[in-house]
């Protein structure tokens, strides 16, 4: 009966955890579709994005702190989008290229 409970439970927090990831990830994709703008300068297959300003993210497969710190601080010619963008959706926007270029 224990182990019937620990496999529950432990199911159950893979569950949770997955869902939270897939709600952190599609709200990246509208950050990046949307808000962000950033299809408009970069390609993404999973955006369907095509654009090529800023390097394709499918070929340099950045890592979430890369994105991050683009994102915030600016690099070359990309400007900051801080402050036009939420903490929060910097955060989003950051998991999901990083996730999804991976792919």
């Amino acid at each position: 009966m224990k182990i019937k409970l620990i496999f529950f439970l432990i199911l159950n927090l893979l569950i949770l955890n997955n869902s939270y990831s897939d709600e952190k990830f599609d709200f990246g994709k509208d950050v990046f579709l949307n808000a962000g703008n950033c299809g408009s300068c970069h390609s993404l297959k999973d955006a369907g994005t095509v654009a090529n300003i800023g390097p394709n993210l499918n070929d340099i497969r950045p890592d979430i702190g890369r994105v991050l710190n683009s994102v915030t601080n600016g690099i070359g010619v990309m400007p900051s989008f801080l402050g036009i963008l939420s903490e929060d959706e910097i955060k989003a926007v950051a998991y999901y290229v990083s996730e999804s270029s991976m792919n």
